[in-house]
């Protein structure tokens, strides 16, 4: 690594958009919110990879491919955040320190469980992170940030949908028996 910096731009500096008219205050306040639901989001890929990596049992290949592509979903939505961030003037969260200090939601320890315990703290999380996210949907609408308010709804609708999947994957009815099972 080059032992020379050159700063271009500070994390937590926010220089506001001339090209989107976006000022400064306003665009501090959705930036916030974008970096808050980037860390969330970066917590549940991570979470969710964990457990695409880990799962076991008579339903591990459609398990597998649910978490992995939820773990894709994830992954392209941060992407959003941090792009429209940026284009907004700030700095998006990078490093993994921030990322897990700044996220509203709490990641699972290294352990491995059983999928359903796996799949309910999914849940869980997903649960709090739609919530966060119409909370900035409302923020970016009354900010007069439609743009912003229609990516995170746009999203909010796919994230929505993984968390039905894993409510699904958490019914009762299904062919597997087990001990665990209550």
């Amino acid at each position: 690594m080059s032992a020379q910096k050159h700063v271009l731009k500070h994390a937590g500096d926010v220089e506001g958009s001339e090209g989107l008219r976006m000022d400064e205050q306003k665009a501090e306040q959705i930036i916030d919110a974008l970096n808050t639901d980037l860390a969330a989001t970066y917590v549940l890929y991570h979470q969710l990879r964990k457990h695409h990596w880990n799962v076991e049992g008579a339903e591990f290949r459609d398990l597998h491919l649910f978490l992995g592509d939820a773990a894709e979903n994830a992954e392209a939505f941060a992407d959003e955040l941090a792009e429209r961030a940026q284009a907004l003037g700030g700095v998006p969260h990078a490093s993994m320190t921030t990322l897990e200090a700044e996220s509203p939601v709490e990641p699972e320890d290294e352990d491995v469980y059983d999928i359903r315990t796996s799949l309910a703290n999914d849940l869980e999380m997903y649960g709090d992170i739609i919530e966060t996210l119409r909370e900035h949907v409302d923020l970016a609408q009354n900010l007069g940030d439609h743009a912003t308010a229609e990516i995170l709804r746009e999203n909010l609708v796919q994230v929505e949908e993984d968390a039905h999947h894993v409510e699904h994957y958490l019914e009762g009815d299904t062919l597997v028996t087990a001990d665990t099972m209550e």
